[in-house]
């Protein structure tokens, strides 16, 4: 089977695929599928940031970028899902899991598309905050759509039949995406480096993982404005 194929028909179709994820049609064949076929857009775009350190970074990045997606995911659905079935969710965790990974698959295929101008700036400009900055905002562009998508196909499956177990869940819903956007962005600060750093030498983790992404960010922005 072509996995791409079913990545392609959700980003040509969406509505027929959330209808076939309803259905329960064929879960387990678009989980595998989304998950090879997001797996390796995202090796190839970490692959890209990886170059920045250059050797053994351009692996390990290709390695830890999927990684850093999907093992967020893995911490934070089971809240979505035992949460939401507590109000009303009629959906299997088969269910969750899909709508979840067509949420990371469109990552996945956003940050494909900007490789080329993530390879464009790699080259052309040589600056560890200025690149850093650039994927930062990739990240959270990529993010936030790919979120939206998700939290609009599982408002649109909310089936309660209670008018106050909607809002329940819409606001339960709210509340994950933040919880999965906090646990994603320090998870990639524990895993990190992504770039790796020019003249340093090779590291899979940091030794040290004291400190926040969040600080990390505020900091290279001062340092740009030339605080």
């Amino acid at each position: 089977m072509n996995h791409f194929s079913v990545l392609i028909t959700l980003l040509r179709d969406r509505k027929t695929f959330l209808e076939d994820v309803r259905n329960s049609v064929k879960l387990e064949t678009k989980i595998a599928s989304l998950l090879i076929s997001s797996s390796f857009f995202f090796a190839v775009y970490g692959a890209i940031i990886g170059a920045y350190g250059g050797g053994l970074q351009i692996i390990s990045s290709a390695i830890k970028l999927p990684a850093l997606y999907l093992l967020t995911l893995i911490i934070c659905i089971p809240t979505l899902y035992f949460f939401d079935i507590l109000f009303g969710s009629k959906l299997d965790f088969k269910q969750y899991v899909t709508l979840a990974l067509t949420a990371v698959s469109v990552i996945s295929v956003l940050l494909f598309s900007f490789a080329p101008v993530v390879l464009f700036f790699l080259i052309s400009v040589k600056g560890y905050d200025f690149f850093l900055l650039l994927n930062v905002l990739i990240m959270a562009i990529t993010g936030g759509v790919g979120i939206k998508l998700f939290y609009k196909g599982m408002r649109d499956m909310v089936s309660g039949p209670e008018a106050p177990e909607k809002d329940m869940r819409k606001k339960l819903l709210q509340g994950w995406v933040f919880l999965y956007a906090l646990v994603g962005s320090q998870l990639g600060w524990t895993l990190r480096p992504f770039f790796g750093a020019e003249g340093q030498a090779f590291q899979i983790f940091r030794p040290e993982i004291s400190g926040n992404f969040y600080a990390k960010v505020l900091e290279s922005v001062a340092t740009m404005l030339g605080f």
